[in-house]
């Protein structure tokens, strides 16, 4: 019986995989909804049901195979980035900025006034600003969108993720230095890991291109190299302590604006990156416990549409002036609704240096566990208004 248990146990990973490839084709074929909305909720079933299957730490290496499918994602997902596009009109980068910024107060404030602690309001604050890369560019893809609310959502959720980095960044660093009280420390901390994340992506998306140039092997083995290169960012950004996230999404930045073109089959990395990026929407949910879901239930949900109506409102508002209609900014901002991975992934990191967050963040749990399965679908209803997604997603 104790071998059966154990078996039992370690094929928890494999099992919650596979059915959460089957559910989310099943889905998919019957309701044409994302994929990715059954991945999260199977994984969410399968810990409450094998919770000793599920527990991973920090250096596991279903961690590690989860980072490294969200930096292949952001790899992607940095290199839709068009920076030239933002200096022309600079209106999408105040929308960004704006609606992070009325995001992380709303929140911040109806924290404050449930009798949260500050340090814990601004943690729940910043991380609410985020808008998960994974989840919006995964419905971009299967949904195969294109045109202005596909595109202004990508930029929209960069300026997120890059504002809520920095500003969680921030605050933990706080947290971890509030013995001295300098503010200051903790905010140059911040700043020096997330430049070296900066500065470490920067120097790969140069490198990869040129030795790719060199070698005549642009077309053929691109998405080898970009692959590695990678999964040698992610495991240079853990050994440095520098920011896996920032490292990977300037990775594929500074790779667009190497002049690299990538094909659709590369952008995808193949059957290996949806392998991976199974695994890691099923790893989000697994973080999360019943127990912390229900008593964050009430407060989570009041967050979740406090944080929607807030970044819809602010993206409508500067619509027009962004060079769009107010329906289209409505649009965008409905697609900016999924939050879960980028915000499991951020506390897992935080696990490094000791701290656990998770548990003080029950409102968190259930915002994400909601997000997980409600966000994607709402991105993808968001795109088919918009009409920028093929006939057939109509139906």
């Amino acid at each position: 019986m104790a071998d059966f248990s154990r078996i039992v146990t370690a094929m928890g990973w494999p099992l919650a995989i596979i059915l959460a490839w089957l559910a989310g084709e099943v889905l998919h074929r019957w309701s044409r909804l994302p994929r990715i909305s059954m991945y999260g909720l199977v994984g969410f079933l399968m810990a409450q049901v094998m919770p000793d299957s599920f527990s991973s730490g920090a250096s596991s290496t279903v961690t590690l195979l989860a980072n490294l499918a969200f930096g292949l994602i952001l790899f992607e997902f940095g290199y839709r980035i068009n920076l030239h596009w933002l200096r022309i009109n600079p209106w999408i980068a105040v929308s960004g900025l704006a609606e992070a910024a009325a995001t992380f107060a709303v929140v911040y404030l109806i924290s404050h006034l449930t009798q949260m602690p500050p340090l814990t309001s601004l943690l729940l604050a910043s991380l609410a600003m985020s808008t998960s890369p994974a989840g919006v560019l995964r419905v971009i893809n299967e949904s195969d969108s294109a045109g202005q609310v596909t595109e202004r959502v990508l930029h929209l959720v960069a300026i997120n993720c890059v504002l809520a980095l920095f500003v969680f960044k921030v605050v933990v660093g706080f947290w971890v230095f509030q013995t001295s009280g300098s503010l200051a420390q903790a905010v140059s901390h911040s700043l020096i890991e997330l430049g070296g994340a900066a500065l470490l992506g920067g120097l790969l998306g140069w490198l990869v291109p040129a030795l790719l140039r060199q070698l005549g092997a642009l077309a053929q083995d691109g998405t080898l190299a970009f692959a590695m290169g990678v999964m040698l960012l992610v495991l240079l950004a853990h050994t440095l302590d520098v920011s896996p996230v920032l490292a990977t999404l300037t990775f594929g930045l500074a790779a667009r604006h190497s002049r690299v073109m990538l094909s659709r089959t590369e952008r995808n990395f193949g059957a290996i990156g949806e392998l991976l990026a199974i695994l890691l929407f099923v790893f989000a949910a697994t973080a999360l416990e019943w127990e912390r879901v229900v008593a964050g239930a009430a407060l989570g949900a009041v967050l979740v549409l406090a944080r929607f109506l807030v970044k819809t409102g602010a993206v409508m508002l500067f619509a027009r002036a962004g060079g769009i209609s107010w329906r289209k900014g409505l649009l965008t901002g409905v697609a900016l609704a999924p939050m879960s991975v980028f915000v499991t992934l951020l506390l897992e990191q935080t696990r490094y240096v000791g701290i656990v967050l998770v548990d003080e963040l029950a409102a968190l749990a259930a915002m994400t566990l909601l997000l997980e399965v409600l966000g994607p679908v709402l991105t993808q209803r968001a795109l088919i208004w918009a009409r920028e997604t093929p006939d057939e997603e109509e139906v």
